[in-house]
């Protein structure tokens, strides 16, 4: 400790105390409980509320065209890493990229069927959802270096190894990511998990199991399901169910298929397992505070801080609003236009019957369609009158914690090894092992 100057140590302490308070700091504004984030988040939509849509519809547009463009002159973006990575994408999700800007113009412009710009598909997206992601995108993007890079995940890291590691497979510092989806959002997990892998801290196998099992839905946004299912004094019940199921499900998941098969190698395939260790002559304490001080040391000036934030909110901006744009509108043309997901719910019947689940028929419809936005099944579920089967679907639609319209469209936009079947399966995974678990604590409850 005594090669460190104070300089050091304010360098750790300082942005890592900024970054806690910024990221997960429960605070009371009008009368709800939210992060600092979220609020600056509110204000700019707030502020930018008529031009959003506009705003988010150029930059969708732009993407596409720009990785249209670049596809066919890479030459012009060679000495440019980050270009690269921006723009540089595969067949598929260049196809991806195109179909959300043509998608994006129609629902600003209401061009061609309703099924695209309606209320509940096209709009719900570019003038709700869109919005949001914006905003979170802009702060959360620009001050997610204050988390990662001043030493706050190594500190952590130390402490929590001997928790994450036996229960869940994964580093200590896995931690900070599922504390700010739980206090936060589960974007803001997201994206923390796909930057850390890609600066090579985790590997596949650990960016696959956090992206998928820990960017869980925020207290705030399980507020908004109980109050539409209108189970609000139930809030705590409610929650304890959510936890319960969520954390006997992040015990199996990571052993099972798919996630179990996800290579442990980092990005880089030159790197060697983090060494998480104590070595003599340390305890967890001090061996964590110096790792962090030499992490505070790698960051040199206010402009490296500067630019790397802005280089997220960009990478966040046109890297994942095109693939929610695209992969939420199918989505939710497919839940609100066709009974694709009615009859995807046929089997649950006898099953929910069995579990003496009332109204099990109503309840099968919501099961499955959470898959394609979280807030479908509290829509469709609200309309029925047992407390209890609306209990059970609210709780199942946090814990599947996959769907298209968000997270599954952020974890597909991302640099997390997941692919589109892995989220599938995940998804119907999460269903079968949390479901017994709430249906059994709603018996107790109700």
């Amino acid at each position: 400790m005594n090669n460190f100057t104070l300089k050091d140590h304010i360098k750790f302490i300082v942005p890592s105390l900024i970054g806690v308070f910024l990221f997960m700091t429960p605070i009371k504004v009008a009368g709800d409980f939210t992060i600092p984030i979220a609020v600056l988040a509110g204000f700019i939509q707030d502020l930018l509320t008529n031009y959003l849509s506009l705003i988010m519809m150029f930059i969708v547009v732009v993407t596409g065209l720009l990785t249209l463009f670049f596809r066919v002159n890479a030459n012009l973006i060679k000495d440019s890493p980050f270009l690269q990575r921006l723009f540089l994408v595969g067949n598929f999700w260049t196809v991806v990229r195109i179909l959300a800007a043509v998608f994006a113009f129609m629902v600003y412009f209401q061009l061609g069927t309703e099924a695209i710009y309606g209320e509940d598909t096209g709009q719900l997206l570019l003038d709700d959802l869109l919005h949001v992601l914006f905003s979170v995108f802009l702060f959360a993007g620009f001050f997610l270096p204050l988390l990662t890079n001043f030493g706050l995940l190594e500190f952590i890291g130390s402490f929590m190894t001997e928790i994450m590691r036996p229960l869940f497979r994964l580093p200590g510092r896995s931690s900070i990511d599922a504390l700010a989806s739980w206090i936060g959002d589960g974007t803001i997990g997201v994206l923390l998990t796909s930057k850390q892998y890609e600066d090579g801290y985790y590997t596949k196998r650990e960016a696959a199991i956090i992206g998928t099992t820990f960017s869980i839905v925020s207290i705030t946004f399980t507020l908004v399901i109980i109050d539409k299912l209108a189970l609000t004094p139930k809030f705590l019940p409610f929650y304890f169910t959510i936890v319960v199921a969520g954390f006997i499900a992040a015990l199996i998941m990571p052993r099972i298929p798919p996630l179990s098969k996800k290579e442990d190698k980092f990005i880089d395939p030159t790197k060697g397992k983090l060494d998480e260790s104590i070595p003599n002559g340390y305890n967890t304490f001090s061996y964590g505070y110096e790792k962090a001080l030499k992490r505070g040391q790698q960051e040199k000036s206010l402009q490296q801080f500067i630019t790397e934030g802005v280089k997220n909110v960009i990478d966040m901006w046109m890297g994942v609003a095109p693939v929610v744009m695209a992969f939420g509108l199918i989505a939710l043309i497919v839940a609100e236009y066709t009974s694709f997901f009615q009859w995807l719910g046929i089997p649950f019947i006898p099953v929910l019957e069995w579990m003496q689940v009332p109204e099990a028929k109503e309840a099968s419809q919501t099961i499955l369609i959470g898959f394609a936005d979280m807030f479908l099944p509290a829509i469709i579920g609200s309309s029925i009158a047992s407390e209890m089967t609306r209990f059970i679907i609210g709780a199942l639609s946090v814990t599947q914690l996959i769907y298209m319209s968000e997270v599954g469209g952020l974890l597909l936009g991302s640099k997390v090894p997941v692919s589109f079947k892995d989220l599938v399966v995940i998804f119907l995974l999460r269903t079968i092992i949390t479901l017994p678990v709430i249906v059994l604590l709603a018996h107790m409850f109700f």
